[in-house]
């Protein structure tokens, strides 16, 4: 038999209303008796009916997570640390996977309205942020996550991109690399055009110019497009030493033309990624990347979320977490 508010209140030995006030986040009850029913609710099987919530104006316990691409191992670890720390907070993620178009994104912006998700956290890229507007006039609380979003109605939670290009900059630098050029997805990506004026910036620094025919940005097929440029570059006459990729997927793409061309790696051509996904471990040769804080990135996009709905005080417009180089076999000195 389904389980009842009256069956978690029995086993918890506390009231109906206080499991209550616990379902919808009210009342004065401690973390840690709030757990401990949060904890009864789980062994029993127990969930609130979502409709009758919704009818009822009152919370659902469900987010919205909208990612580009759902098998790119960064967003697949941004989803779970999301999930981890929603279900740790009691509230299910609704994951939906856009390909940064903006028909889709209206699409599931509809969806997940029609279904009276409590909040919405946004990882794909958006050309109109009018998108949004039907969820601000509906005061739902919104958080960017790995990407900045211009919108005062949007809280964002990413990386220091710009930083995280300086880092991979030095390193190449440190290794005596001068021949640099840089893979990029599609310069619409705002992450993406950061790294880059990073990366631009430090090398200037050191007397150095990255020309635009240097820099290689593509579609949204990483890995494809990560070969391919690269085939490309290391072909040339005067071919670059080092590979500055701006997310590991690229990087990826860029071991296997090398390997294509029978170039050694980092003997011949050096290679740097960006987020440092469980991938970057296993690849061979294993990958010198700028790590991202992933699981810290989800979790804080979902505390932010749930203190907006809490009203708990002013918010921060911008949470920037800081990057760190990474350095496995994938880079070297330059061979003299």
């Amino acid at each position: 038999m389904k389980a009842t508010i009256y069956d978690v209140a029995r086993e918890a030995g506390v009231s109906i209303a206080a499991v209550s006030q616990v379902i919808n986040g009210k009342g004065k009850i401690s973390e840690e008796r709030r757990n401990e029913i949060f904890l009864v609710m789980q062994r029993l099987n127990y969930r609130p009916s979502v409709i009758a919530s919704a009818l009822t104006g009152k919370k659902t316990y469900t987010l919205g997570l909208l990612v580009p691409d759902i098998s790119n191992p960064f967003f697949a670890e941004i989803a779970h640390a999301v999930e981890d720390q929603g279900h740790k907070l009691g509230y299910s993620i609704v994951i939906c996977s856009t390909h940064n178009e903006d028909e889709r994104i209206e699409r599931y912006l509809t969806l997940l309205q029609q279904k009276s998700v409590d909040g919405m956290i946004i990882g794909t890229g958006m050309d109109n942020l009018e998108l949004l507007s039907p969820l601000v006039d509906k005061s739902i609380p919104i958080v960017s996550i790995a990407r900045e979003m211009a919108s005062p109605y949007v809280q964002t939670v990413h990386v220091g991109d710009f930083e995280g290009g300086q880092l991979a900059a030095q390193h190449l630098l440190e290794l005596g690399h001068t021949r640099i050029a840089v893979l990029a997805e599609h310069l619409k990506v705002s992450s993406s055009r950061e790294r880059i004026r990073g990366f631009r910036e430090a090398l200037a620094g050191a007397g150095l110019e990255l020309p635009e025919d240097s820099v290689k940005s593509g579609g949204y097929d990483l890995l494809r497009d990560g070969k391919r440029q690269t085939m490309e570059l290391l072909q040339q006459e005067g071919r670059p030493s080092a590979l500055f990729c701006c997310n590991d997927l690229l990087a990826i793409g860029a071991l296997q033309a090398a390997k294509a061309l029978g170039l050694r790696v980092p003997e011949d051509v050096s290679i740097v990624g960006f987020d440092d996904t469980i991938l970057a471990s296993v690849t061979d040769p294993p990958l010198t990347t700028i790590a991202q804080p992933i699981e810290a990135m989800g979790k804080l996009a979902v505390d932010l979320v749930i203190a907006q709905l809490a009203n708990k005080g002013e918010a921060k417009p911008e949470q920037v977490l800081k990057p760190e180089l990474v350095v496995r076999k994938s880079t070297g000195a330059i061979s003299k």
